[in-house]
């Protein structure tokens, strides 16, 4: 961290983490042990290291509970969710898969919005079904080079046009990737959504109107400066963040890459360094 310039680092459960887990007893179970263990090992060096709560999403209202121990009592900075919840017997075979933009979910984005802290949605690797229907014929592309992000745009568009965001106006969502391809197709699926009209869809707004006030996107291993210079046309300043995806990116190539950008010493430090202090009131 000292040698890539990286003063503070939050820390959370790699995918697919507690979604993978599809008995609910256990997920809460291991989720709770999960927040105990990270707690204790940043417990010696907090001015370094924060934490993403892991969370089972079987069951909203324990869902709040846990983040709100994990928030008030352990100090964490919000949720690490790593897309949908994988549930159904014997392992989720055959699957049940629970995403989070049904009315089911709101008691728990209402503790996230009474709590103010941002909830973090990350890729997981598909289910063996997923892998059947959609990847057999190219099961290289499973993963970073395409299907984190094919799968994981679905749910956020899921959470914008179900009306989460309406329901809940100050709620706080991250995505990494530079926003997992969504910003490139603002128009599209604006346009498309304002021509269909779909009957009974929640969604007030524009879908790319929630990225100017609740969506927050991080460069997460996605270096690209031409692509982060199109997307700070879109979005605001503050809602771009750095980010290195760290064991899966090393420190070393986002240290490069900061390096490289070519824009004031201001705008640099906010993006790497003041807009998470912002986010994560991290000054406070």
């Amino acid at each position: 961290m000292d040698e890539a310039g990286v003063d503070y680092m939050i820390l959370s459960l790699a995918s697919p983490g507690i979604q993978g887990i599809s008995d609910p007893a256990v997920a809460e179970e291991l989720a709770t042990r999960a927040n105990n263990d990270i707690a204790d090992a940043i417990a010696n060096n907090t001015l370094r290291f924060g934490a993403f709560a892991a969370l089972s999403m079987h069951n909203a209202s324990q869902a709040a509970c846990e983040l709100r121990r994990a928030v008030q009592d352990l100090g964490f900075h919000g949720a690490l969710l790593n897309d949908y919840q994988q549930s159904g017997p014997d392992n989720g075979h055959p699957a049940t898969l629970l995403y989070y933009d049904s009315p089911a979910y709101d008691d728990f984005w209402k503790t996230v919005v009474d709590l103010d802290v941002p909830v973090y949605l990350h890729p997981r690797s598909p289910i063996s079904q997923q892998n059947k229907l959609d990847f057999a014929h190219a099961p290289w592309v499973i993963g970073a080079p395409h299907q984190f992000a094919v799968q994981l745009s679905t749910h956020i568009v899921g959470l914008c046009t179900n009306g989460v965001f309406d329901r809940f106006p100050s709620l706080k969502l991250i995505v990494g990737h530079l926003g997992e391809r969504l910003p490139s197709d603002f128009w599209r699926i604006d346009e498309m959504l304002a021509r269909k009209k779909p009957a009974g869809m929640p969604m007030k707004r524009d879908f790319s109107s929630y990225w100017q006030t609740n969506i927050y996107e991080t460069a997460t291993g996605n270096f690209w400066t031409e692509l982060l210079d199109f997307h700070r046309t879109l979005l605001p300043e503050d809602h771009i963040l750095y980010s290195v995806d760290y064991p899966f990116n090393l420190l070393e190539e986002g240290a490069s890459w900061v390096k490289t950008l070519p824009y004031d010493e201001k705008t640099v430090l906010d993006f790497i360094r003041n807009h998470a202090i912002k986010l994560f009131k991290l000054d406070e």
